[in-house]
């Protein structure tokens, strides 16, 4: 596996490159500012010309598939607009959710006031997220969610709609950060200290992709282990959250 601070390269043939995304790192370019550091500008720098399949929100850590052919960038594409596609993302939500597996099926729509939200709305498009809770803490639930639609911001807006919305979301949630003082009872500062935030991004990771290879047509999975702000969330919660 080859490392870098924006990105871990995962697998790579003639065909794909899959990779482990790192938060803050833009999938493609903005639409305003080109010259902003973006994954398709970085791997293309590396690799040569590639073809975007799909892309995550520049806050979510996690795996990516780009295509390194026009043949192989079909194929795929075809995959996600058929739901062929196995897309599994880990999510920290607010609150504790009772029930161990439900659907969330709830039709989406864009903003029509803010194009950079998304609303649910009965003349939306039909979005579907399967979830499967993992562990559960007393604030707070690790679930996870297959993505079977992929509308924008689906599982922020779905969560947050049946009243869980992600433990860090500035625009669907409530916190812009989630700190120790949150859950440590008793929890005291030094004297002119300021405390950092266990995690202060997105609570969203993409955890798994499973799909054909575009070459063989075998079925192929691949998995993008926790960063180390998702971990060490997890193992807060574990400690003073149960």
């Amino acid at each position: 596996m080859k490392h870098n601070k924006l990105y871990q390269i995962l697998y790579q043939d003639n065909d794909i490159i899959v990779v482990d995304k790192a938060s803050g790192v833009l999938s493609i370019p903005d639409r305003f500012d080109k010259n902003i550091p973006n994954l398709r500008m970085l791997l293309e720098e590396k690799f040569g010309r590639i073809w975007v399949v799909h892309r995550l929100d520049k806050e979510t850590s996690g795996i990516m598939v780009f295509a390194r052919n026009a043949e192989s960038h079909k194929d795929l594409n075809t995959q996600f607009e058929e739901l062929n596609v196995e897309k599994i993302y880990h999510a920290f939500v607010s609150g504790w959710i009772a029930e161990d597996e439900f659907d969330i099926d709830i039709p989406l729509l864009t903003d029509p006031s803010n194009k950079g939200r998304t609303i649910p709305s009965a003349r939306g498009k039909e979005a579907l997220t399967k979830v499967r809770v993992l562990e559960r803490f007393s604030i707070a639930t690790l679930i996870e969610c297959n993505l079977v639609t992929g509308r924008h911001h689906q599982i922020r807006v779905h969560c947050a709609t049946v009243g869980n919305p992600l433990l860090v979301d500035d625009i669907y949630g409530k916190n812009e950060a989630f700190f120790l003082s949150h859950i440590k009872r008793r929890y005291n500062l030094k004297k002119g200290e300021e405390e950092k935030p266990i995690i202060d991004r997105l609570t969203l990771h993409a955890y798994s992709l499973k799909f054909r290879h575009p070459k063989t047509q075998e079925i192929v999975e691949f998995i993008a282990q926790y960063p180390k702000d998702f971990s060490a969330l997890l193992n807060v919660l574990r400690k003073y959250s149960k």
